[in-house]
C-alpha cells in the first residue's frame, strides 16, 4: 500500500457518516465478505487510511461503496481522497464498446476473478426513460453488412434458447454463452445498416439479452457485473423506445436489491418499474405488484405490502381470465411474492403454505427455480421447529440439485448444511446430511 499525505477528505466524510473508527472497519470487512473477500481491518488499519496509507484497488471500493450504503448517495474515488485505479471502467455506459467489453470480459476465464469483485452499489445512477429514450446515437451504424427482420429473429430465439437453458441448469454456464453471443453476432448487427424499424427492433432483441445475461450473473452472485449488464439494458431499450424491457429490467433490478436486502433500493426500483410502463399488461402488472409488495414489507410497510399484494392478486386474475401463458409471471410467482410478504411481516407458518401452493403450481421446466425455493421452504419449515418435514423437503431439492449450475442454488445448500449439524442425532437429519455430502463438490458444502 502506498504511503501519501494526511486523507483529510476521508476523515470528513467519516464524521458526515458519524461512524467510529471500529465502525468504519466493520463495514469494510461486511463488504468484503460480500465479495467473497472477507477481510479483518480493525481500527488501526482506519487510522493508517486517514494517515495518508492508500489501500489496495478491491479495499478502495469496499471502502467507496461503505461511504455510499451510509450517506445514501455515491462517494467517488476524488470524494474520498483517494487516486482512482488505472484500469477502471469508462463512466460512459452508452457507447457499443463499452458493451463489447462488458461482454468480452465476461467471456474470458482468466477475468471471472476480477469481475466477482464487483459491489452491488445502493447509489448507482439508473438513467430515467427520458434521458435515454430515442437515443439511437447509442450504437453506431457502420458499413459492413446490411441486416433485416430475419437476424433480428434470430437474437430473439437464441436469448429464449439461453433462457431455457438457465431456467432448467442455472446461468453458470449459461452466461458465457451469452456473452459470446453478444460480442461475436450481435455486436455487428447493431454497427450494420438496417432500416429504421429492424435497427430499433435489434436494439430491443439486445437489451433483453443484456437484461437476461444480467440476471444470470446474479444468480451466480456476481452483484457488480450484473448491475453494469442492467445498465447497459436500460440504455438500449430506451434508445428502441421499448417500454416492456425497460420496465422488465427495473423490475429485475428491484428483484436484485430486495434479495440483498436492500429494501429501500428495491422500492424505489420497484416503483420506477410501476411508472415507467403505465401500459402494462395485466402480467407485468401483477409482477410489478408483487415486487412493490416484497419491498414494502421489508422495509415494514405492513400496510402498503397488503395493498401491494392485493393489485398483484387481482392483476394475476385478469391474467389468468385471458388465458394461461407459459413461463413470464405465474401462479408461482405470485405465491412465491405471497410467501416472501408474508415472512418479512412475521408470518411464518404463512410463508411456509404459500411456498408449498408455489411448489405445487411450479411448472416443471423451472429446476433452478424449484431447488432454491424448496432449500428455502425446508429453511422455514425448520424455524418452527419441524425438524423432519424440513428433512424431507430438503430431499426433494437435491433430487434436482446435481443437475443445477448456480450460484444461489449453492449458498442454499451450503447453509442447509450448517442448518443441519447441530440436528444430526436425528436419523432423518443424518440420512439427509450424508446424502448430501455424496453429491455436493466440496467447495460448495462449506
Amino acid at each position: 500500500m502506498a504511503k501519501r499525505g494526511p486523507n483529510d477528505s476521508l476523515g470528513r466524510l467519516l464524521v458526515e457518516c458519524r461512524w467510529t473508527h471500529r465502525q468504519f472497519a466493520r463495514a469494510v470487512n461486511r463488504l468484503g465478505t460480500e465479495t467473497g473477500a472477507p477481510s479483518r481491518y480493525d481500527e488501526s488499519a482506519v487510522s493508517h487510511w486517514l494517515g495518508g496509507t492508500v489501500p489496495r484497488v478491491a479495499v478502495r471500493a469496499c471502502l467507496l461503496e461503505a461511504l455510499s450504503r451510509r450517506l445514501g448517495r455515491p462517494v467517488t474515488h476524488m470524494e474520498a481522497g483517494l487516486p482512482a485505479p488505472q484500469d477502471q471502467p469508462a463512466t460512459d455506459t452508452v457507447g457499443l464498446e463499452s458493451l463489447i467489453d462488458l461482454g468480452r470480459q465476461d467471456m474470458d476465464p482468466s477475468r471471472r476473478s476480477v469481475l466477482g469483485v464487483g459491489l452491488f452499489s445502493v447509489a448507482l445512477t439508473i438513467p430515467g426513460w427520458t434521458d435515454v429514450i430515442g437515443r439511437a446515437e447509442a450504437v453506431q451504424s457502420g458499413r459492413a453488412r446490411r441486416i433485416g427482420m430475419s437476424e433480428v429473429d434470430m437474437v430473439i430465439a437464441m436469448t429464449e434458447r439461453v433462457s431455457e437453458l438457465d431456467d432448467q441448469f442455472g446461468g453458470r454456464h449459461a452466461r458465457p454463452m451469452a456473452a459470446s453471443f453478444m460480442v461475436n453476432t450481435v455486436a455487428p448487427y447493431l454497427r450494420a445498416d438496417a432500416p429504421c424499424h429492424v435497427r430499433k427492433a435489434m436494439l430491443s432483441a439486445a437489451s433483453d439479452l443484456l437484461y437476461l445475461t444480467g440476471y444470470m450473473a446474479v444468480d451466480e452472485g456476481l452483484h457488480g457485473l450484473a448491475q453494469r449488464y442492467y445498465v447497459k439494458a436500460l440504455e438500449l431499450a430506451g434508445a428502441a423506445e421499448d417500454h416492456l424491457t425497460y420496465c422488465t429490467t427495473l423490475r429485475g433490478m428491484s428483484v436484485q436489491a430486495v434479495d440483498l436486502r436492500h429494501g429501500g433500493k428495491a422500492m424505489e426500483l420497484a416503483d420506477a418499474a410501476a411508472a415507467a410502463s403505465p401500459q402494462a399488461g395485466p402480467r407485468m402488472q401483477a409482477f410489478i405488484s408483487g415486487q412493490r409488495a416484497h419491498a414494502a414489507a421489508q422495509i415494514g410497510d405492513r400496510t402498503g405490502a397488503l395493498r401491494y399484494l392485493r393489485e398483484a392478486e387481482t392483476a394475476m386474475e385478469r391474467a389468468e381470465s385471458r388465458g394461461t401463458t407459459f413461463g413470464s409471471y405465474d401462479p408461482a410467482s405470485l405465491n412465491y411474492h405471497v410467501s416472501q410478504v408474508r415472512y418479512e411481516l412475521g408470518d411464518v407458518s404463512g410463508a411456509i403454505a404459500a411456498m408449498q401452493l408455489s411448489d405445487k403450481v411450479r411448472y416443471s421446466v423451472y429446476r433452478r427455480a424449484r431447488v432454491r425455493h424448496r432449500a428455502v421452504l425446508a429453511e422455514r419449515q425448520l424455524e418452527v421447529g419441524h425438524l423432519e418435514a424440513a428433512c424431507a423437503t430438503w430431499q426433494l431439492a437435491l433430487d434436482d440439485y446435481p443437475m443445477v449450475q448456480s450460484g444461489r442454488a449453492d449458498d442454499r445448500i451450503k447453509a442447509m448444511f450448517g442448518l443441519l449439524r447441530p440436528h444430526l442425532r436425528n436419523a432423518a437429519a443424518r440420512d439427509l446430511y450424508e446424502r448430501a455430502r455424496a453429491i455436493t463438490p466440496p467447495g460448495r458444502m462449506y
